[in-house]
């Protein structure tokens, strides 16, 4: 015979089942979305070379920074977002460097 807890049990383990199927959904669209971002952040590091533009932009940073910590309804997920996208745009400018090293024509420097 089954027990009670072996059920409510068994139903914990396909809610933590059905909560990981939605992570990796959500995986899957966050990293084609993130890689539409490197692609826009090539083609602004190709602009930013054609005008003379350094990679690093700091105050463009903290506008991004702050676009998307607007969005965070608690505390707690403002501080993980923030450090997240810190990580994301510290990856997008290390993606540029490499990105325009990489291009015979673009001088490195800028």
């Amino acid at each position: 015979m089954i027990s009670d807890s072996s059920v409510k049990n068994s139903a914990q383990w396909q809610e933590l089942d059905d909560w990981r199927k939605k992570i990796d959904a959500l995986d899957q669209q966050l990293s084609t979305l993130l890689c539409e971002r490197l692609a826009c952040a090539q083609n602004i590091s190709s602009l930013k070379s054609s005008i003379g533009e350094q990679v690093l932009q700091p105050e463009r940073e903290k506008e991004v920074l702050n676009n998307v910590l607007i969005h965070a309804d608690t505390h707690l997920k403002s501080r993980a977002l923030e450090k997240i996208y810190r990580s994301i745009i510290e990856e997008t400018r290390l993606f540029q460097h490499e990105w325009k090293s990489s291009q015979p024509d673009i001088p490195s420097s800028l």
